[in-house]
């Protein structure tokens, strides 16, 4: 938390597609809709909206948010809040992992969609983020080298589960289905299948 406010982590690259997405289906659904009239202009207007859908569901909603009292991880259909206190493990491999207590009392593990690299990305970045602390001075450099988005954002989460994991009390962490987020894939899928099966079959 920076001021009172809730940290939060997400995709740039990601959210940058997905505007991109948008935008680009604003404008091709403008020219849908004044010049085509017949099944194969609702079919591609079916195509759009269900990318739209996807580019909400993979770019705009992903994000990890952390306040006072939980860390929250939304993925692109599932959303996992977890209480400070049922918080046992934040880690970094291939994603950000959190592995909490359960409804049940047992151990459970979350993913985040967000923030996730691939091993050769991950060498990759560190190597750069090391090259480029080459010129700092040493202590500044023993902080920053080798340490990339992944990493920094754990360490932070991390800080902050120890210090707010008292404050919270006893408490489980919850995963559920996002519904906005099906139903952004569900109706337009619907609605390709439905106008696709037209087209064969008009």
């Amino acid at each position: 938390m920076t001021d009172g406010k809730p940290l939060v982590f997400r995709s740039t690259a990601g959210r940058i597609a997905a505007w991109s997405w948008l935008t680009f289906s604003a404008l091709m659904l403008a020219d849908t809709a004044w010049r085509g009239d017949d099944l194969a202009a609702a079919v591609s207007a079916a195509v759009l909206l269900f990318g739209c859908g996807l580019a909400y569901v993979l770019g705009l909603r992903p994000r990890i948010t952390a306040g006072e009292d939980a860390v929250e991880i939304r993925n692109p259909l599932r959303d996992i809040r977890v209480p400070w206190s049922a918080v046992r493990k934040i880690e970094a491999t291939h994603a950000l992992q959190v592995r909490f207590t359960g409804p049940e009392g047992g151990e459970r593990l979350a993913r985040a969609w967000t923030l996730q690299t691939s091993p050769r990305a991950r060498t990759r970045e560190e190597r750069r983020l090391r090259k480029e602390a080459a010129g700092l001075p040493p202590e500044v450099a023993a902080k920053l080298g080798g340490r990339t988005a992944l990493g920094y954002a754990t360490e932070q989460l991390n800080d902050l589960a120890k210090r707010h994991r008292r404050r919270s009390g006893k408490a489980s962490g919850v995963v559920t289905w996002s519904r906005p987020a099906v139903a952004a894939l569900a109706v337009p899928g619907l609605a390709l299948l439905v106008t696709t099966a037209l087209a064969l079959f008009a």
